[in-house]
């Protein structure tokens, strides 16, 4: 029986019965992988949700994209335009770390919104650069009350990245927020990771909250050798009149070929 794509009703009835993977997904190969596989949500890029063949591939997946916040427009307006377009392409919510006027805008037209806490790339200069927040009693209240904030915006939930594992499960007591833990530990509502650090694609700086699962980079390299050694062989193949040999070759009737060459003879 094939899998059925959670709505936002289920997600809130399993809040602290049932824990939801989440992948961030920025391929189709990827999103494919997380289908098979049974992952429960994806974050995934606007422009592969709006695909037409979207859903064909990823019929059970809950699916979020998020518009990049430096690049979005500021006007409300246009981040709900946004938001209704992902919508009607098959979202089953969108992720936003703008404003709380911004989410109240949103969730006012009945659009499921996930918000950020803890660690937010777009602003962490606020709290200190890319490291962990929550660490003290006092900040760990600044992200609780920042989830009151957006539950009284009409948020239906929020990412908590980076947290102790002790602030996560503590908040959740007190919101109805479904908390998607990036690295906030098992107390959330969803264990979220991206696909490259899963797989051992990230060539860069891997996250501590991140486990890997697969070296595709190791993989991709043995790849990249044989791709290599394959274009050599073709190179001394084509050099040494290994290619192209008459089993490459369309063969046409002796005679024919005969009159052609006869034809061309008589060409300028």
């Amino acid at each position: 029986m094939a899998k059925k794509r959670p709505t936002v009703a289920d997600v809130r009835a399993n809040k602290g019965k049932y824990q939801y993977t989440m992948m961030r997904v920025e391929s189709w190969d990827e999103v494919a992988a997380a289908e098979a596989a049974g992952i429960d949500m994806v974050s995934v890029p606007p422009e592969i949700l709006c695909d037409k063949n979207y859903r064909n591939v990823a019929p059970s997946l809950f699916s979020v994209p998020g518009m990049p916040l430096y690049s979005a427009p500021a006007a409300q307006d246009d981040y709900l335009r946004w938001a209704f377009k992902m919508m009607e392409a098959g979202a089953d919510a969108v992720y936003c770390a703008a404003s709380f006027d911004t989410v109240t805008r949103m969730a006012k037209e009945y659009i499921p919104v996930i918000g950020h806490v803890g660690l937010v790339p777009h602003y962490c200069t606020w709290t200190g650069g890319f490291k962990a927040v929550g660490k003290t009693a006092a900040s760990a209240m600044e992200i609780y009350h920042r989830c009151k904030a957006y539950e009284a915006a009409g948020a239906f939930g929020v990412e908590i990245e980076v947290v102790p594992p002790e602030v996560t499960a503590e908040i959740s007591k007190h919101t109805n927020l479904f908390l998607v833990s990036m690295g906030g530990g098992a107390g959330g509502d969803c264990q979220y990771l991206f696909a490259c650090d899963v797989l051992g694609a990230n060539p860069g700086h891997v996250p501590r909250h991140s486990k890997k699962y697969a070296e595709l980079l190791q993989e991709y390299a043995k790849i990249q050798n044989i791709r290599i050694s394959a274009f050599k062989e073709f190179v001394k193949d084509v050099q040494t009149s290994g290619y192209p040999s008459e089993a490459y070759l369309v063969n046409a009737p002796k005679d024919e070929m005969d009159n052609f060459k006869k034809l061309m003879s008589k060409q300028k």
